[in-house]
């Protein structure tokens, strides 16, 4: 086991334990952000100041005392409840159950699996001490869950007829990253991970794809983030695997976004974990696993992909509010307010979450509140609106004085207008960043262009690639770029290597990541 060292700044108190991370050379600090950020920088001259700041001033989240972590704020929070109740219903539609299991791991569970250890061990945290004695074994924080719930399949299958076993955890884990950001990358964060347990080889490469379209569904219909699916490389590829596939988004600075993996583990964690079955054939057999997960990360990802230089621009199936009132108030004319409760509480019922914004602000100011936590639609009404009985909806996936942007409409239509709007604004903002990833995703048919595009972040580079390990690796040291996933060689394509000259196996997706 490598040594434990404790870190001046990185212990952390929790219910009486120690956590201590495991030696990983220096460990980075987050930028110290301000108590209130007061602008947001232009998005394409630094998307990452723009991205924090945008965090922090929306009110998704805020910096906590904890190196690494962060508090989910309700704003932020409301978006990560959209997520897992899409999801959610996703996994039970193809039969999945929810469970959950302990966050902690003995030490002599994690080793059994060698090549999982080996993969995780520089992220993993380790309670050493409860209250104030030594544990005779130490205890990791889950890095992810295979090692836990192999152990607890291992007593719970006999024969064949327990299987398959389909379960999904709602969880929290900790890896101890040293360089973080919120949600793209922090020391705890909160995900979905699902392992199931199958009979055969077939069954288990079938779930591990049919999660996978799972996974691209949610992205591009539900967070409107337009993603390419295919298999990892080797290298690339989960500890543990037998292959590992993903879902790969572009963020507006050309580097790529993993944005959710499914991993076919054929019999690697069974044997590890002595996870057998009495098949009908009376044999003993191991099973065949699987596991897949989708982290908060994606909420990263989908910030980066809608948000302007107004701040968020939110899908409104992800929208915490779909809706919000302003309404105004002139000289004591209050009627406005009436109007708004009324036609909210008409769009609450038909199912849509709404907001009537009363609070002692002028109007201006509310306007710009509710663009940067980006509310697909906001409707105004003023006690001209009142006497005329219209209102005025705004749409904020359209920019500032653009077509479409605000439409007059008569309040006793909202209720009818509205549940249409949202459904262009949705389509809406997935067809932008469809069009923005279409136009940067460059076939480089020769190695230096191909070369310069990596290290321009030209996007998804798209080449015939020999899928050699040592190939990606030269690119890597040369460019920082990697491969995202592969798929087929199609039959017009080009029998060389772009990168190295070899005979092609496949076609590749390189870019630098996040």
């Amino acid at each position: 086991m490598p040594t434990l060292r404790r870190e001046r700044g990185d212990t952390r108190s929790a219910e009486g334990g120690t956590w201590r991370a495991l030696e990983t050379g220096p460990v980075m600090s987050d930028a110290v952000a301000p108590a209130v950020v007061k602008e947001i920088p232009p998005k394409a001259v630094d998307l990452s100041a723009w991205y924090t700041a945008v965090c922090l001033k929306a009110e998704l989240v805020s910096y906590s005392p904890v190196r690494g972590c962060i508090v989910l704020r309700p704003y932020g929070f409301g978006l990560w409840e959209n997520l897992q109740k899409h999801l959610d219903a996703s996994f039970k539609a193809t039969g999945h159950e929810n469970a959950y299991f302990p966050l902690f791991i003995p030490e002599s569970l994690l080793m059994k699996e060698a090549e999982h250890v080996e993969g995780f061990s520089p992220e993993v945290a380790w309670v050493t001490r409860g209250g104030s004695e030594e544990l005779t074994e130490p205890l990791a924080i889950r890095p992810t869950s295979e090692v836990i719930i192999g152990t607890m399949y291992a007593q719970w299958i006999e024969s064949y007829r327990d299987l398959p076993i389909l379960i999904n955890q709602w969880a929290n884990v900790v890896r101890w990253e040293k360089a973080t950001r919120p949600f793209l990358r922090t020391m705890e964060f909160l995900w979905q991970e699902g392992h199931t347990a199958h009979a055969s080889a077939h069954e288990a490469r079938e779930e591990t794809m049919q999660m996978l379209e799972v996974y691209r569904r949610f992205a591009e219909d539900v967070a409107a983030v337009p993603v390419y699916a295919g298999v990892k490389s080797e290298s690339e590829r989960f500890p543990g695997a037998v292959e590992t596939f993903s879902i790969e988004a572009l963020m507006p600075d050309g580097r790529a976004l993993q944005s959710a993996t499914s991993h076919d583990l054929g019999q690697n964690f069974a044997k590890a974990y002595d996870i057998t079955f009495a098949d009908a054939d009376q044999r003993i057999k191991h099973v065949y696993t699987t596991s897949w997960g989708m982290s908060w990360r994606m909420l990263g990802g989908l910030i980066m992909t809608h948000g302007d230089d107004r701040g968020l621009r939110i899908p409104p199936k992800m929208a915490p509010l779909e809706v919000v009132f302003v309404p105004i108030v002139r000289s004591g004319d209050d009627r406005a307010v009436a109007v708004c409760r009324s036609a909210a509480e008409e769009l609450t019922k038909a199912g849509m979450r709404v907001r009537v914004d009363t609070r002692d602000q002028q109007p201006g100011w509310k306007y710009s509140e509710w663009d940067l936590r980006g509310v697909p639609i906001r409707v105004d009404v003023g006690p001209r609106d009142v006497d005329a009985g219209t209102a005025v909806i705004v749409r904020r996936d359209r920019g500032k004085g653009e077509s479409g942007q605000k439409t007059t409409v008569a309040v006793d239509v909202l209720a009818r207008t509205i549940p249409g709007l949202l459904e262009e604004i949705q389509q809406s903002l997935y067809d932008q960043a469809k069009t923005f990833l279409e136009s940067h995703t460059p076939r480089a048919g020769d190695r230096e262009s191909f070369l310069a595009m990596c290290r321009d972040r030209a996007g998804m580079i798209d080449i015939a690639w020999c899928s050699r390990a040592v190939c990606e690796a030269a690119v890597k040291a040369e460019t920082g770029a990697t491969t995202r996933n592969l798929r087929p060689l199609a039959t017009s394509d080009e029998a060389t290597c772009v990168a190295c000259g070899e005979p092609a196996k496949v076609r590749a997706y390189f870019a630098q990541s996040y």
